[in-house]
């Protein structure tokens, strides 16, 4: 049984930080790129950050290069997303999703909610 696991949302005030974690399991997750999407109310989901399969290459989303960083611990089959300076604008419900080929799973996402 295939699964994603988000976990590390919350409640975080401007300028803070979160660390999200998402847990694989059922799947060979060393052979997935993996990613970061989000959802904020009344928008379109989109992709913040991406890694492929052995780290060695990520990519990020425009608006959250310099504070964001996508990482993974193959022999954790975990996935991490570090963010700093946390903004209002990025309120929203936060997404792993694995990618081989045709191949895709979602997790069920983690809500980050940033507010004084």
């Amino acid at each position: 049984q295939v699964q994603l696991v988000e976990s590390g949302g919350g409640l975080v005030q401007p300028g803070g930080s979160l660390r999200l974690s998402c847990a694989a399991s059922g799947f060979p997750f060393s052979n997935y790129a993996m990613n970061w999407y989000r959802q904020a109310p009344g928008k379109e989901r989109e992709l913040v950050a991406s890694i492929t399969t052995a780290g060695e290459i990520t990519t990020y989303v425009d608006s959250v290069k310099g504070r964001f960083t996508i990482s993974r611990d193959n022999a954790k089959n975990t996935v991490y997303l570090q963010m700093n300076s946390l903004k209002s604008e990025d309120t929203a419900v936060y997404y792993c999703y694995a990618r081989r080929s045709n191949v895709r799973y979602w997790g069920q996402g983690t809500q980050v909610t940033v507010s004084s």
